[in-house]
Parts: C-alpha cells; structure tokens; sequence
C-alpha cells in the first residue's frame, strides 16, 4: 500500500483528526509520507523544545504516539472502517537527545494489518501493536516506541480543520 498523495481520502481524514487535536496544532505537527505499511510525522524544534535546546522527551513520546494513532486510524479509513483509536498502553526508551526537527516513523511491529481488518470487521473492534522511531539526524535513534492500540467501531467527525 503506497500512497503520498494529496488526494487520498482517508489521509485527510487523519489530518483533519490531528488538526482537532489542540496539542497537535501547538506542536506543528504535519504528515510528510503515508504508504508502504508506514506513516511518518514531522514536527519543527522550537515549539516542542527543552530547557537544554534539545527536543522536550513529552513532544518525542506525543509524536510517535499520534503516529502510531494516525496509522492505525489511516488503514482502517482505507477499508472503510470508520473507528475510534485509543493508545491502551506503550512503552518510550530515550536514547540520545535531539536537537533538529522531530520526525516519527510507525509501523505494524507485530501481525498483518489484514487479520487486524477482519477481526475489526467481525467484531467491531481490534488491537494491534505499533513500533515507531524517531532517528538522529546523523543516524541511529533519538527514541524508541512501542503501544498497543485498540480500535472500536462508531468513529467521529473531526473537529477543526488547519
């Protein structure tokens, strides 16, 4: 599944899903590419720093967490799922701060998202566990992430649009 573009209706749907979201809008944070089973999202330094000029640990945690959400969300929107994600638990290590723009990386860490789909379509409801990243500019890790999130059936209407 490869998707970038623009048009793609259920990527707006995550944005506009985002963009309702008050600490999302305060962080900046914006989609940079959706597809090959992955979603990244990018938020600027300076409003997510600390008091040491690197990256606030609560703003790398919060975007890798929405990235895992927006993913999870963007798949089942593409099957025509309208659903309400939550985040049932994670796990963050910070490994090295980081002192340029926050870009999170999530994928599926375990399963496929076919059986995550059927079982939501056969009951409504679906977990599924998450791995996301957010690398050093010059390579390796600034932190690692892995949740657990649950999907139930219902879905609402985004709130704001950006």
């Amino acid at each position: 599944m490869t998707t970038n573009e623009p048009h793609d209706p259920a990527l707006a749907a995550v944005r506009a899903q985002l963009c309702a979201i008050p600490l999302a809008r305060q962080m900046q944070i914006e989609i940079v590419h959706a597809g090959d089973g992955r979603l990244r999202l990018r938020a600027p330094l300076a409003p997510n720093i600390n008091d040491k000029g690197s990256a606030f640990g609560g703003s790398l945690a919060s975007l890798m967490t929405l990235a895992g959400w927006g993913l999870a969300t963007w798949h089942l929107a593409r099957a025509g799922h309208p659903a309400d994600v939550y985040v049932a638990d994670s796990h963050v290590r910070y490994l090295a701060p980081l002192y340029d723009a926050l870009e999170a990386e999530a994928w599926l860490e375990e399963g496929q998202w076919e059986d995550f789909l059927a079982t939501f379509r056969q009951r409504g409801r679906a977990r599924c566990r998450i791995a996301a990243r957010i690398a050093l500019p010059g390579g390796g890790d600034a932190t690692v992430f892995s949740g657990r999130y649950v999907a139930m059936a219902g879905g609402r209407a985004a709130g704001a649009s950006c």
